[in-house]
C-alpha cells in the first residue's frame, strides 16, 4: 500500500468518511477548521449530511438528533468550542446514544491561543458536562495513530451506546505525516434496536430521552452508566509500551507529549540511563492496571504533559504512593523539547526521590525559578 502525505486534520476528516460517516455538524474554530473545510466538500459529493452549523452549540445538537436516529455522526471542535458543546454532550449521555467529537486542543483557559495544548484532559477523561457519565476517551500521538483510531471511535461509540472523544492537540491536526488511509467501507445503516429510525408499523415507538424526574429512575440510568463503564474498562484499555523490560524509572506522557517524551528516552538510553515510556493510547479508560505491573521493579515514574498535570493525578492514583513520582509540564501552548524531557529524566536518574514531595508543587517551584 502507497503511503501518502496528509495533513492531520483533513486526514481524520477523510479517515471517518471511510469509517462509514453518514453526517457531519460542526462551526469553524481554529485549528480545527481544516476538518470543517474538507467534509464541507467530501460529504455532498458522496451524498452524505454536512452542515455548518450556526454555533458549537447547534452542531452538538445536530448531532444529537442524528444519534438518536441510529445515524454514525461525528463533529469536530476546539478547547473552547467543546466547552460550548459541554451541555448537549450530557444530553447525549444522558440519553445512551453513540456519538463521536474530535478536540483538536489549543492553548487556554478563555479564548486562549491556536497554539497545541492538552489542557482539555480534565474536561475529556471526568466529565466536563453536569452528572455522573464517562465518555470513552482516545488520545493519538501520530497522523497515522489518529486515522487508524478513527474507525475504532466510531465502533466504540456503537458497541457501548457511548460518547467516544478523541483529544489531540493542535500540532498533530496541522502537522503533515505519511500514512497509509483505510479502506472505504460501504455505509450500512444497521437496525438498531433503540433508535428512533421510522416505525414503519412494524414495532413499538422507541422514546428516546434524558429525563428522569423520578430520582429512583435517574438512579437506575447512572447504575447502568457505571455498569457500561466497568465493561469498558476490562475490554478496551490501550496504550504503548517501550524499552519497559530492563526499565528503572518510566516516563508517562500522552499525545504529543508521549511522542516528544520517547525521543527524549531513546537519548537518555543512548546515555546508559535505565529509562522506559508508557504511552496511554485510552485515557478513559485509564490503564491503571499497566502501571501497578510496573510497580515493585521500578525506582520512579515521571509524567509529562502539556498541562500542569492534570493526567498526573491518575498516575498518582495507580501509584497510591508506593514510589515516587515526577512531574513536567509546559502550558498554554507551549510544546516541550526533547532536550528538555531529557533534563528532566537526567535529574530523576540522578536524584533521591521522596514520596513526601508532592509533584505538583515541585515543578512549580523549578518552574518559577526559570521564569
Amino acid at each position: 500500500m502507497t503511503r501518502e502525505m496528509w495533513e492531520g486534520n483533513q486526514a481524520i476528516a477523510e479517515a471517518a468518511v471511510r469509517a462509514g460517516l453518514e453526517a457531519y455538524f460542526g462551526y469553524p474554530i481554529t485549528p480545527q477548521t481544516e476538518v470543517l473545510e474538507y467534509l464541507s466538500r467530501r460529504m455532498p459529493e458522496l451524498g452524505r449530511a454536512f452542515v455548518q452549523a450556526e454555533s458549537e452549540l447547534g452542531a452538538i445538537n445536530m448531532v444529537y438528533g442524528a444519534a438518536c436516529a441510529g445515524v454514525r455522526v461525528m463533529s469536530t471542535s476546539s478547547s473552547p468550542g467543546v466547552s460550548l458543546m459541554m451541555e448537549g454532550l450530557s444530553y447525549i449521555a444522558g440519553t445512551e446514544i453513540p456519538a463521536v467529537l474530535v478536540n483538536v486542543m489549543r492553548g487556554g483557559p478563555g479564548l486562549g491561543n491556536i497554539a497545541p495544548s492538552q489542557a482539555d484532559y480534565n474536561q475529556a477523561v471526568h466529565g466536563g458536562g453536569h452528572g455522573d457519565y464517562f465518555p470513552i476517551v482516545l488520545a493519538p500521538a501520530s497522523v497515522q495513530e489518529a486515522v487508524d483510531l478513527m474507525g475504532l471511535s466510531f465502533d466504540l461509540a456503537e458497541k457501548y451506546r457511548s460518547i467516544c472523544m478523541m483529544i489531540m492537540d493542535g500540532s498533530i491536526g496541522q502537522m503533515m505525516e505519511p500514512i497509509n488511509m483505510p479502506e472505504m467501507k460501504p455505509i450500512q445503516r444497521k437496525d438498531w434496536d433503540w433508535a428512533t429510525n421510522g416505525r414503519m408499523g412494524k414495532r413499538e415507538r422507541h422514546v428516546l430521552t434524558s429525563i428522569y424526574l423520578d430520582p429512583y429512575q435517574e438512579e437506575k440510568t447512572n447504575l447502568r452508566l457505571l455498569e457500561r463503564q466497568k465493561q469498558i474498562a476490562a475490554n478496551e484499555v490501550r496504550y504503548k509500551e517501550y524499552f519497559l523490560d530492563d526499565a528503572e524509572y518510566v516516563v508517562i506522557g500522552f499525545g504529543t507529549a508521549g511522542r516528544v517524551s520517547l525521543s527524549a528516552v531513546r537519548a537518555a538510553r543512548e546515555k546508559g540511563i535505565k529509562v522506559g515510556l508508557l504511552r496511554p493510547v485510552t485515557l478513559n479508560p485509564f490503564p491503571h492496571q499497566a502501571i501497578e505491573q510496573l510497580l515493585g521493579r521500578v525506582s520512579g515514574f515521571l509524567v509529562v504533559e502539556m498541562n500542569s498535570g492534570q493526567m498526573l493525578e491518575d498516575v498518582r492514583l495507580s501509584v497510591k504512593g508506593r514510589v515516587p513520582v515526577e512531574f513536567y509540564g509546559r502550558l498554554g501552548g507551549v510544546v516541550p523539547f526533547p532536550d528538555e524531557v531529557l533534563s528532566e529524566i537526567q535529574r530523576v536518574a540522578s536524584s533521591k526521590l521522596s514520596l513526601e514531595v508532592n509533584p505538583r508543587e515541585a515543578w512549580f517551584e523549578r518552574m518559577m525559578a526559570h521564569n
